[in-house]
């Protein structure tokens, strides 16, 4: 698996489409990156497995 991916997804807030670039280098991980289109805080949640990830966004305040 390379490093660094790509995950297109959308805002928890706003429902624009985001483009989230994934740091695979520190596992499974839970991390705060505001929305580029309405600045709200969104909670990114990535979950490493053998050979697939998987993330999930939500609104900061859930």
């Amino acid at each position: 698996m390379e490093p660094l991916s790509e995950h297109r997804t959308h805002c928890p807030y706003c429902g624009e489409p985001i483009t989230l670039l994934i740091d695979h280098s520190g596992g499974s991980q839970s991390y705060v990156e505001d929305c580029f289109v309405c600045c709200q805080p969104i909670v990114v949640q990535v979950a490493e497995g053998e050979a697939a990830y998987s993330v999930e966004v939500s609104p900061e305040n859930d």
